[in-house]
């Protein structure tokens, strides 16, 4: 069985990564469980170059294959903000019902059909022998007027899936799996792995 490290600390995430790829032959760690602290400075200006990163040094660490992610909001109207910087956007700290709160209120006023935003997921995939391979997946939605659904984390109860009447938080982690940007993402850097 392959060892295989995804360099996140982010247990609710892992969750999601744990169900997408259980079919796979692996051994699946976070940092934590492969016992790893580094403080990788996330300096690149995309999603891709972030995971990059992320797996590249994870992997030069430790010899092993590392998948890593780097997902955020893009918010049309905001000039997709908060992009690459979601997880730090108005400092890390802070909680997401506060960012969530912000965002909405920075969209007062404005109409459902200029509210369009997505999730973007890039993944890359680090191999020991100096190989990378990256993918990248979105979802597509709206921004809500206020936050809804217990389900997932961070955005998504303000991220408003017009087929579905719903937010994606309000969406089963299965049918979230389904469809997200990091499920899309994983499936695909899956037939990497395999």
């Amino acid at each position: 069985m392959k060892k295989v490290i995804f360099a996140t600390g982010n247990q609710e995430k892992m969750k999601e990564i744990r169900e997408i790829l259980e079919d796979l032959d692996i051994e699946l760690l976070s940092l934590k469980d492969a016992g790893i602290h580094a403080d990788i400075v996330e300096d690149g200006k995309t999603f891709e170059e972030n995971a990059q990163i992320k797996a590249r040094t994870i992997c030069n660490l430790t010899g092993e294959i590392v998948l890593a992610d780097d997902s955020g909001l893009e918010i049309d109207y905001l000039n997709k903000e908060p992009g690459i910087y979601s997880a730090r956007y108005m400092g890390e700290d802070t909680s997401y019902h506060i960012k969530n709160e912000k965002l909405i209120e920075r969209l007062e006023g404005v109409p459902d059909e200029k509210r369009t935003a997505r999730f973007v997921c890039a993944i890359a995939a680090a191999f020991p022998d100096g190989t990378m391979k990256t993918v990248r997946a979105a979802m597509e939605g709206r921004i809500g007027y206020k936050e809804s659904g217990e389900n997932g984390f961070g955005y998504d109860p303000i991220f408003y899936l017009p087929e579905y009447g719903c937010t994606s938080a309000e969406l089963s982690m299965e049918e979230k799996n389904k469809i997200s940007h990091r499920g899309k993402a994983l499936r695909m850097i899956k037939d990497e792995l395999r």
